[in-house]
């Protein structure tokens, strides 16, 4: 091919057909990715619009091979119009600016343009990478405003990446077609970069037809397959760009670029990729065995060969063997069909349009509720330095320890007291005494324990279709489990969390009746069942089990104060009971009575003291008393003597009274003087010295005897006499 300036205006055309190709190519997949929600789309376009730099560098450079091919002309018509003048040769050759431009494009605009087009690459392929992370991070990932989307137009999806890897791959065969000519071989580097939209595009197709079958992680691997390839190729380009200067030069040879990638060149040309296999043979037999009738009639056999083991392959895919321990079901295009299968032979339709997923369903597996892979001691005391694994224990609330009636009142009336005081103090301080406050009731309300949780759990018989419907076995970046476990998981967490936020520490701690783990377990296991997880819990334990590490060091004095606090109880308890037993005789009793006594004291306050159910009721609390033969019906019963005691001596009073009226009306002044001597001969007869005043003693007539008194019993001492 004759080079000229028409070659290359022929390159600088092709080279701006393939940017227009690569800008709308790139805007297709940028803009239908953000309308139609596709992040995979949007990546995508990434590696396709940072080609753009490249085609732009293309299209420069064949320009200037252009002029440059134009002034050496106008030199050569110079050198026919003028023969002999030689001596502006050496000037000639000074003044080919065209040519100078074109070694500086060379030395500096097309490998400056090749940095920045692997740096483009693995920028993006960086900050995507980082920020798919982040997805995986439930921390970062609230903090984000996108998330990961799939379009919800499938059918263009697949249209527009193979319709752009089709037209990609043509152009690039076209493209690479030229390049085996010396004047268009930098047109390989469009090229290679085109066959790269080809591959983007195509896995693009090929991860949407995945989520037809619903893999809905199809297009996250997809993604990550684009961002490698991305970097693979910025490494190249850098490999290349590092060797370009090391390469030694020819006079008159045209460098090849960095961004010329050797590996996309092979995949925009196939059949260079026979001729080095076919080299590679023949080297390695010392002789030109491609020749040979046998390695021909390997290759026009080579279709049928290959089409013939895939038969073969996609017969023996037909059948999959069921082991005794499993369950299997078939899957066509990710759908359930039939029964499940166990212990035989299972046969189906080729693949891919059938599958069979087996399913150890008598295996135990463990979920644990807390840090995995501790080793814990033979005895636990409770000590703050226990190893706590590499995620941490995990800490629970549960109810506050149950406190007295007592107790509780006393408390919150210093609660309610210290919050009067505060409200007085003013408007500043009355905020912080409420949320101290609130603080202090939610303490009193709660407390924490620290536990490590195992739930060992396998698929119910039975359910192994209710087992694969409830959730996937999808498994996220840098995610220890799949989304299955991850759900069980969560349930069972949701349901432990609440069954011990309301079970008091201590039948936490020391659980009575029935035992703490059987209630875990059936309380799991019931909103395992409502959910449908077709799990069964095989048994739920407890490895570890202690108070907050905080309250751990006090939580023996806790207790000593708990025992203190009982044995107080238990002593007024007594003293009640003794008194009670004394007052009334038992203590029902006393209950008793003092009810009704409260209602004798309402009735009065209502209907008043002598009201007839007041009466009823004081009757009734009386014989109450008297029943219980106790010191209350002792003090009643002499209560009760001593009135009649005292209803008697006024009987006896009125009637001796009434029997002296008689005489008392008959003579007045002989009837006193009568009960004056008698008052004086009673009491006179006990004192040694007696005065008589007052009466005349004309009147008075005294008689005196002198007596010793007798020693033993004397009658006369008994003997009441008038005189």
């Amino acid at each position: 091919m004759r080079v000229d300036h028409f070659a290359y205006q022929q390159a600088t055309r092709v080279a701006g057909f393939g940017l227009l190709l690569q800008v709308a190519v790139g805007l297709t997949l940028l803009l239908f990715g953000l309308l139609g929600r596709d992040t995979s789309m949007v990546i995508g376009s990434f590696y396709v619009l940072s080609g753009i730099l490249l085609w732009v560098g293309l299209i420069v450079a064949f320009h200037q091979h252009r002029l440059e091919r134009l002034e050496a002309l106008e030199d050569d018509e110079l050198r026919e119009a003028a023969p002999d003048a030689s001596i502006f040769e050496a000037s000639r050759e000074e003044a080919g600016v065209a040519a100078k431009r074109l070694r500086q494009m060379h030395k500096w605009m097309l490998p400056i343009a090749s940095l920045l087009v692997a740096a483009i690459l693995i920028t993006l392929a960086t900050m995507t990478f980082v920020w798919l992370g982040k997805l995986d991070d439930p921390a970062s990932r609230a903090n984000l405003e996108n998330d990961f989307l799939v379009g919800n137009a499938p059918g263009w999806q697949i249209a527009i990446g193979l319709g752009f890897a089709i037209i990609a791959f043509i152009f690039s065969r076209f493209v690479a077609g030229m390049s085996q000519q010396d004047a268009w071989q930098n047109l390989r580097g469009g090229a290679g970069f085109m066959v790269g939209n080809a591959l983007v595009c195509l896995a693009i197709a090929i991860g949407v037809v995945f989520t037809l079958f619903e893999k809905s992680g199809a297009m996250r691997v997809v993604t990550q397959v684009i961002l490698i390839f991305m970097i693979a190729v910025s490494v190249e380009i850098v490999l290349n760009f590092i060797l370009n200067l090391y390469r030694p030069r020819r006079r008159g040879e045209v460098p090849r670029p960095a961004f010329d990638s050797r590996v996309l060149s092979l995949l925009a040309a196939p059949d260079s990729i026979v001729r080095s296999i076919n080299e590679a043979v023949n080297y390695q037999f010392g002789f030109d065995i491609t020749s040979s009738w046998g390695y021909q009639l390997l290759i026009r056999s080579f279709v049928w060969l290959g089409g013939f083991a895939i038969v073969i392959l996609l017969a023996l895919s037909t059948m999959v063997v069921v082991e005794p321990d499993q369950q299997g079901v078939r899957l066509r295009f990710g759908k359930i069909v039939g029964d499940v299968r166990q212990g035989e032979l299972v046969w189906k339709l080729p693949w891919p349009i059938e599958t069979v997923e087996t399913y150890d369903v008598g295996l135990v597996r463990e979920l644990f509720l807390g840090p995995a892979g501790i080793t814990y001691p033979q005895v636990s005391k409770w000590s703050a330095g226990e190893d706590k694994g590499p995620e941490g224990r995990r800490s629970y609330l549960v109810a506050a320890p149950q406190m007295s009636e007592e107790v509780r009142r006393a408390v919150e009336g210093l609660e309610s007291t210290s919050m009067d005081l505060d409200q007085a103090e003013g408007q500043d301080s009355a905020g912080d005494a409420m949320v101290e406050a609130s603080s202090e009731q939610l303490g009193g309300r709660f407390a924490l324990v620290d536990a490590d949780i195992v739930l060992r759990w396998r698929v119910k018989p039975g359910a192994l279709i209710d087992y694969l419907n409830f959730s996937t076995d999808y498994r996220r970046n840098r995610a220890l489990s799949v989304m299955r476990v991850r759900a069980l998981h969560s349930i069972a967490m949701r349901e432990i969390s609440q069954f011990l936020s309301r079970e008091p520490l201590d039948d936490v701690l020391s659980p009575k009746g029935r035992s703490l783990l059987v209630r875990l377990q059936d309380r799991v296991q019931m909103a395992y069942d409502e959910y449908g997880t077709g799990v069964e819990i095989v048994s739920l334990v407890i490895p570890f089990l202690q108070p907050a590490p905080d309250a751990v060091a006090s939580f023996e004095d806790m207790s000593i104060e708990k025992q203190n606090a009982r044995k107080i109880v238990e002593e007024a308890r007594r003293t009640v009971a003794v008194t009670m037993a004394t007052l009334v005789g038992d203590v029902e009793s006393a209950d008793e009575i003092t009810s009704l006594i409260l209602e004798l004291i309402a009735v009065e306050n209502e209907q008043g003291i002598d009201s007839e159910a007041a009466r009823s009721r004081r009757a009734l609390i009386e014989k109450k008393l008297i029943d219980g033969r106790a010191s209350a019906a002792t003090l009643i019963s002499q209560a009760r003597a001593r009135r009649w005691e005292i209803i008697t001596n006024a009987q006896e009073n009125t009637s001796d009274v009434l029997g002296q009226a008689g005489a008392f009306h008959a003579a007045p002044e002989i009837f006193r003087q009568r009960l004056l001597m008698d008052v004086l001969a009673t009491t006179l007869n006990s004192v040694r010295m007696k005065y008589v005043l007052g009466p005349d003693p004309d009147r008075v007539n005294l008689g005196i005897q002198m007596r010793e008194p007798d020693v033993g019993f004397n009658l006369d001492e008994y003997i009441d006499s008038d005189s």
